[in-house]
């Protein structure tokens, strides 16, 4: 089995089953998704491959936060790019594009400083479907009504557990 972009895939259970020759699949790829049947996929990367990819995140990321915050018409750069990167951003009110810039530049800064990319992966998806309600007028106005009542409180979910 294989997948896209060169990164090998097998069944879990060959990792288990034959597993020199599974990893051995780790030299002529940089990655091995292995697909299991009762979870989610994982995937398998030498560590000098994993500390790779975070250079080159960590780069990309410092680079972007110091043009970002160097030069006066750098962040009118970035606003300009934005559309390319995210297409979607297009359907958000100019406010929020430069907002969802700033945030994101910042949001990159602080994952790269503890070399977790959650919380940018968090915040792209946010932003997206923020951009999804707004691209639905309908959707738009029915969350944007002001509904002149009050609903009373709210449970916390907590105590449904």
């Amino acid at each position: 089995m294989s997948s896209q972009s060169g990164t090998a895939a097998v069944n879990f259970s060959e990792l288990v089953n034959k597993n020199k020759q599974t990893l051995a699949r780790l030299k002529d790829s940089p990655r091995l998704v292995l697909h299991r049947r009762d979870g989610e996929d994982l995937v398998l990367t030498t560590a000098a491959r994993a500390e790779q990819d975070q250079t080159v995140v960590s780069a990309a990321t410092r680079m972007l936060a110091a043009m970002a915050r160097r030069e006066p018409g750098s962040m009118e750069l970035l606003l300009d790019i934005l559309p390319d990167a995210f297409p979607w951003v297009r359907f958000l009110p100019e406010a929020d594009v430069h907002a969802f810039a700033v945030e994101l530049v910042d949001t990159m800064r602080a994952a790269d400083s503890i070399t977790n990319s959650a919380a940018v992966a968090q915040l792209l998806t946010a932003w997206q479907h923020t951009a999804e309600i707004h691209s639905d007028p309908d959707l738009l106005a029915a969350l944007t009504r002001d509904h002149d009542a009050d609903y009373g409180l709210t449970p916390d979910p907590r105590e449904a557990e």
